[in-house]
């Protein structure tokens, strides 16, 4: 069961934007697609950016296949997801990458976090190769945050695509705990935090998490422009 939240009031200083001019966001409404067949992912921006008019779409309606993800940063990986979204559907475009970096691996798993234990690993594998790889690492060296990029195309050439980016900083414990979240939130403790992320309620960890702030950001930065 998701305990209430447990936390303290988490820094708002977390997100940061890639400056574009704003007047060349399109206004009014409009289909964008998603850069996944994810139906969560799907349901999520869409109520994100409802009041903005915008029409949410998976990729897997218009039957864009995956594009291979060759970059060597969330930015880049986001960026050519969106890319290929865009350029198989002439639509708007919006992708995301995220994962968890922990600093006493030098940033890893990183972009790699779906497939840390290697390919078609599924949660359990990909953490228990965590643990393994933090085996005697003390609580005070265990700091990681997990991070978020999306990235809005108008076309697939778009030249100046708008970044956002939300971070989520805590600490990876020595055991899993909760059954709630996904990837590695049962071991991951936010920051001011009592609880896991797989142990907060769902709309908490919306609210707090690195893709949540990502999305409040995305749809700042939209409806700025649409004005």
């Amino acid at each position: 069961m998701n305990r209430p939240l447990q936390c303290n009031k988490p820094s708002e200083t977390l997100i940061q934007n890639e400056e574009i001019p704003m007047n060349d966001v399109p206004s009014g409404p409009r289909r964008v697609v998603l850069a996944t067949g994810n139906a969560g992912k799907v349901r999520e921006l869409a109520a994100c950016l409802a009041d903005l008019g915008c029409e949410v779409l998976p990729q897997s309606h218009f039957g864009v296949p995956e594009a291979e993800e060759t970059g060597l940063s969330f930015v880049e990986n986001a960026i050519l997801k969106a890319r290929n979204a865009a350029a198989h559907t002439g639509l708007p475009a919006i992708a995301d990458d995220s994962g968890i970096e922990v600093d006493a691996l030098d940033g890893a798993p990183g972009i790699y976090s779906a497939r840390f234990a290697g390919p078609g690993a599924d949660d359990a594998t990909n953490n228990a190769r965590l643990l393994a790889e933090l085996a005697g690492v003390p609580p005070a060296r265990r700091s990681a945050r997990y991070r978020c990029v999306l990235v809005y195309l108008r076309h697939a050439r778009d030249p100046m695509p708008l970044i956002c980016a939300g971070t989520w900083e805590g600490t990876v414990l020595s055991a899993a705990r909760g059954s709630g979240g996904f990837g590695y939130d049962p071991l991951f403790q936010p920051a001011d935090c009592t609880v896991t992320a797989a142990e907060l309620a769902l709309a908490d960890k919306n609210r707090l998490s690195h893709r949540g702030r990502a999305l409040a950001a995305l749809h700042a930065a939209l409806a700025a422009g649409a004005r």
